[in-house]
C-alpha cells in the first residue's frame, strides 16, 4: 500500500527530529570528553538528589504507564518490570552516587615505554563519544545509563519502551536538572520524546552522530538492532549459561552451585540453563540435586543416561541443549569427562557464562583456557556474571561479541584506548 501524506509526513518529523537529536548529542559529546572528574561526580551526586526528591512526581507519572500497560494486557511479570516504588527509586539515586565514587577511567595513561628512538609511546583512554541505549520497560536503565555514560565522558541518546514514556522522561527531567547543576549540557542525555518506532530506525543508522550502539530487552529487539544497525553494537542475544560438575568434584559444593546457579532467579541471563555432570559422579550428585530442583517445581529435561538415574526427568530433543528458558526448565546431560564438557558448551553454548566444579587446578586451568565464553568460573555459581558482583559498580549490559567490550560493560567498556607518544625532538631518519 503507498504511504499517505500524512504518514510520510510523520516520517519526515522523526528524521528531523532525531537528526536534531543527534547533532545536539555530537556536541555535548565533546565538551562531556573535557569534563573533569569533579564536574562528573558533582552532576552524578545533583541527578541523585533531584531523583530522592521527585519521588513523588516520579511515582505519579510512573502510575500513567502501569495504568496504560495493564489496560493493555501487559502481562505481570512486565508491568512488576515497569513499576517504580520507593525502593527502586532509592536504589537509583544510591546506584547513581556509587557510580561517582568509581574512579574516572578517561585520561588514564599506560603501557608507557621508550623505543630505540628515544619516543615514548604508551595509551589513553578516551570516551567512545554518542553512546544510543535502547531498552525495555525498566525506567531505572534510564537512571543507570546516564550515569555510565556521563562518568566515562560520553553524551547519551536513551530510547526507552514506549510503555514506560512518562517514566522515562520523568527521569530525564531530573538528570536535566543534575546536568545543568554541574555547569555540563543538558543535552549529553537525551531521552527521546517519541514512542514511533521509526525513531529507534533512525537511531541505530545515524552513523554521523552516534558511536555505538547498545540494545537492551528481549531476544527479538536485540535481534532486530543487530541486523539493521548500521553503527557497532555491544550485545548479547543468549544466555545459555553452563554448570558442569566433574568427577573430581567436591559433591556438597557442587550441590549448592549447581542450586544456585538456577534457582535463585530464572528469568535472568546468567541463570543455568544446561546442567553437564560427569559419568563417573552422576549416580551420587544427580538424586540429591535433582530432588531439590523437583521440590522448586523445576521441570527436568535429560539425555537417556540422565533418565536412567532420575525417572522425573523428560527426554531432552537436541533443541534443549540450544534454548534459553528463562523459567524453572532445566536441561540435563551425563557427559564422559571435561573434554566432552567443553565440546557440549562451545557447540552449544551462546559465549555468555559457564563454570566447572572441581578440585582439580589442572582441568580448572584447561576449563578457564578453552572454554570459549565471555565469563568462564571455577567453583562458583553463573549468577555471579553481573557488573555490580565484579565491582563495575555497574553495567550497562553484557557483551558476548569478542571484539572491544566482553562480557559486563561498566565504565571501561563504555571507552576505548589510543595512542600517545612522547618526544623530544625526534625526526625519523
Amino acid at each position: 500500500m503507498p504511504a499517505t501524506r500524512n504518514s510520510v509526513s510523520i516520517m519526515e518529523d522523526i528524521k528531523r527530529y532525531m537528526k536534531s537529536v543527534g547533532q545536539q548529542a555530537r556536541a555535548a559529546s565533546r565538551i562531556m570528553a573535557q569534563a573533569d572528574t569533579a564536574a562528573k561526580n558533582r552532576a552524578l551526586e545533583a541527578i541523585a538528589a533531584a531523583i530522592m526528591d521527585g519521588g513523588a512526581q516520579l511515582i505519579a507519572e510512573n502510575a500513567k504507564d502501569v495504568a496504560a500497560a495493564r489496560a493493555n494486557g501487559l502481562d505481570a511479570a512486565s508491568v512488576d518490570r515497569l513499576t517504580l516504588s520507593e525502593k527502586t527509586i532509592k536504589s537509583m539515586a544510591e546506584g547513581l552516587l556509587q557510580i561517582a565514587q568509581l574512579a574516572d577511567p578517561i585520561g588514564e595513561i599506560s603501557g608507557m615505554s621508550y623505543r630505540p628512538s628515544g619516543i615514548q609511546v604508551g595509551k589513553m583512554r578516551v570516551p567512545l563519544g554518542v553512546i544510543g541505549i535502547i531498552y525495555e520497560s525498566r525506567p531505572n536503565v534510564t537512571a543507570d545509563a546516564a550515569g555510565l555514560c556521563l562518568k566515562s565522558g560520553n553524551a547519551a541518546i536513551l530510547r526507552g519502551g514506549s510503555e514506560a514514556i512518562h517514566s522515562n522522561q520523568a527521569i530525564a527531567s531530573c538528570v536535566h536538572a543534575g546536568l545543568r547543576a554541574a555547569g555540563l549540557p543538558e543535552t549529553a542525555v537525551q531521552v527521546i520524546a517519541t514512542t514511533d518506532r521509526a525513531a529507534v530506525g533512525e537511531l541505530i543508522t545515524m552513523k554521523d552522530y552516534v558511536d555505538v550502539i547498545v540494545p537492551r530487552g528481549g531476544k527479538s529487539l536485540i535481534a532486530r538492532i543487530s541486523e539493521e544497525a548500521r553503527i557497532p553494537v555491544i550485545k548479547h542475544l543468549d544466555g545459555i549459561c553452563h554448570v558442569y560438575i566433574d568427577d573430581e568434584a567436591n559433591l556438597d559444593k557442587a550441590i549448592r552451585i549447581a542450586d544456585n546457579a538456577k534457582t535463585h532467579r530464572y528469568g535472568v541471563c546468567n541463570a543455568m540453563e544446561t546442567l553437564l555432570v560427569a559419568q563417573g559422579v552422576a549416580t551420587k550428585v544427580l538424586p540429591p540435586l535433582c530432588k531439590i530442583y523437583l521440590d522448586k517445581n523445576v521441570e527436568l529435561r535429560g539425555d537417556a543416561a540422565a533418565r536412567a538415574i532420575i525417572a522425573q526427568i523428560k527426554a531432552a530433543t537436541e533443541e534443549d541443549w540450544r534454548t534459553e528458558y528463562l523459567a524453572p526448565i532445566l536441561a540435563v546431560r551425563i557427559v564422559a569427562g571435561l573434554d566432552e564438557a567443553i565440546e557440549h558448551i562451545n557447540t552449544y553454548g551462546s559465549l555468555h557464562t559457564d563454570s566447572i566444579v572441581t578440585e582439580n587446578y589442572t582441568r580448572a586451568m584447561r576449563f578457564l583456557r578453552e572454554v570459549d565464553s565471555s565469563s568462564v568460573m571455577v567453583n562458583a555459581s553463573t549468577r555471579f556474571a553481573d557488573g555490580f558482583e565484579y565491582g563495575l559498580g555497574a553495567e550497562i549490559g553484557i557483551s558476548t561479541d569478542k571484539i572491544h567490550a566482553r562480557g559486563p560493560v561498566g565504565l571501561e567498556g563504555l571507552t576505548s584506548q589510543k595512542f600517545i607518544v612522547l618526544g623530544s625532538g625526534q625526526v625519523r631518519t
